[in-house]
């Protein structure tokens, strides 16, 4: 993976200005963050450059600075305004921006992870918008993880976002392991964290091989949460 985001990261670099390959180096620095580095540092470094790179993709887009032109205000609430009505041709980069943001935000102080909140729910509820079955439920799965981390929010509406994700696409393991690391996890549901984990290890995988891959890394992420459960539940 590191190969293949070194020679992505220098084409990009080559190629600053082509969308798709943002995007792809977006996924990858998240895809490396939460699945495979082990350092918090290194985490944060991934998700901010992530971050950052889909950020930068998204506001220099040809389709986008347009509606942001047309935003009447200061420098954030024309951002948010052109958030708000951007075209569907730069979901990905929301989708990868603010995926990376929250993974970011996700072991910072809550002050910080707050003042996020807006722009994090602005970008999501516009690809809500567009296409709610983005990436797999992408959004409901965004919301259930986000509402486990904000507080003042009622935790039952992150159950709400993970049981609409799963009831869509039950066959991405991603649903089900993100609901029980962050759901039932803060639930302090032990009993439903084990037994759907163990579900998701059990899975056949060839059962959906357009998804190998990613639910590969997923089942080996729940089969780590497995190993530490005790711990989680201190």
């Amino acid at each position: 993976m590191q190969k293949a985001e070194h020679f992505i990261s220098l084409a990009y670099q080559q190629r600053p200005k082509d969308f798709e390959l943002a995007v792809l180096l977006g996924k990858i620095n998240y895809t490396r963050a939460y699945f495979v580095e082990k350092n918090p540092k290194n985490q944060d470094t991934l998700y901010s450059n992530g971050s950052l790179i889909c950020k930068n993709a998204v506001i220099n887009h040809p389709a986008f600075i347009p509606v942001y032109e047309k935003s009447i205000g200061d420098s954030t609430f024309k951002l948010m305004s052109g958030i708000e009505n951007a075209p569907k041709s730069v979901m990905p980069g929301l989708y990868w921006w603010a995926i990376n943001l929250a993974g970011y935000l996700g072991q910072k102080p809550a002050l910080e992870r707050l003042n996020h909140r807006e722009l994090l729910e602005v970008i999501m509820h516009r690809i809500l918008t567009l296409d709610p079955g983005y990436y797999f439920s992408g959004p409901y799965r965004f919301f259930g993880s986000l509402y486990t981390r904000i507080p003042g929010v009622e935790l039952s509406q992150s159950k709400t976002y993970f049981n609409q994700a799963l009831e869509a696409n039950p066959e991405y393991l991603g649903n089900a392991v993100l609901m029980a690391e962050f759901y039932y996890q803060k639930a302090g549901n032990r009993e439903q964290f084990h037994k759907l984990l163990k579900k998701v290890v059990n899975t056949n995988l060839t059962d959906h091989p357009e998804l190998m891959t990613e639910n590969f890394f997923y089942q080996n992420k729940a089969i780590t949460l497995l190993n530490n459960e005790s711990l989680l539940f201190e």
